[in-house]
């Protein structure tokens, strides 16, 4: 009994899996406007750029000041590359609905390893590279974790940061204090977990909750909690075979 093997159904189901799946990399911190067309490592997408124009004052009969746009370009390269490799061995003598459960099931493992190191590689960066930095907290009570959600807010409002859109993703046991705090259980929003390791809103945020929280500097210092706006980095994935 032949089975029907179609590398392009597996490939689909990864993807799907993969962009359900992921935090750091998922449309509530990233961006895929710049994602274009990806056809391996070593591909680059290059990104426009528009200087701001010049406010001035009007003064009435007077020649105003034309400036030209001016325009530059940012490149993004795809530098990371990962693979995976499994076989069902004799498909060919096996029954289809075994095959392909077999294979249903390694592709959904795939999807979850290749999510566990796109975001943890895209926590490191938006880690290292993050703009506004506060002292860290030691979480000594339940309160002290809703009062950090509220300091990175603060900060948001004070880089002008658009306040649609903005998240915050949390360890786990940050997400365990938040659970004790009224204000947070309040909100009616706590416990209720959603797609891409979505738990509630808090502080102006919508929270987001992942292992894949970057180690803070030093010893002892616990996990990062990663607060912005999706404009800020941008993304770029594709399965370019299997």
């Amino acid at each position: 009994m032949a089975l029907n093997f179609v590398p392009e159904v597996w490939a689909a189901q990864v993807q799907v899996a993969l962009e359900r799946a992921q935090v750091y990399a998922s449309p509530l911190v990233t961006n895929r406007d710049y994602e274009g067309d990806i056809n391996g490592p070593g591909d680059t997408v290059h990104i426009l750029n528009i200087a701001d124009p010049t406010i001035r004052d009007y003064v009435k009969h007077t020649d105003i000041t034309i400036e030209d746009v001016d325009d530059g370009e940012d490149t993004l390269t795809v530098d990371q590359a990962k693979y995976f490799a499994f076989e069902v061995d004799d498909l060919e003598k096996r029954q289809a609905a075994a095959g392909g459960q077999a294979l249903t099931e390694q592709s959904r493992r795939a999807a979850y390893l290749l999510r566990t190191a796109v975001d943890g590689f895209v926590a490191s960066k938006i880690a290292a590279d993050a703009g506004i930095k506060i002292p860290e907290a030691t979480l000594s009570g339940p309160g002290d974790a809703y009062e950090v959600l509220v300091s990175l807010n603060e900060a948001l409002d004070e880089n002008d940061v658009p306040e649609d859109n903005r998240f915050a993703v949390v360890a786990p046991e940050f997400y365990s204090q938040l659970l004790l705090d009224n204000r947070f259980v309040g909100a009616g929003t706590s416990g209720a977990v959603l797609s891409n390791g979505l738990v509630g809103q808090a502080a102006g945020l919508v929270i987001a909750k992942s292992n894949a929280a970057p180690d803070g500097p030093g010893a002892g210092a616990g996990k990062l909690v990663v607060a912005g706006n999706t404009t800020a980095v941008t993304y770029a994935e594709a399965l370019t075979e299997v």
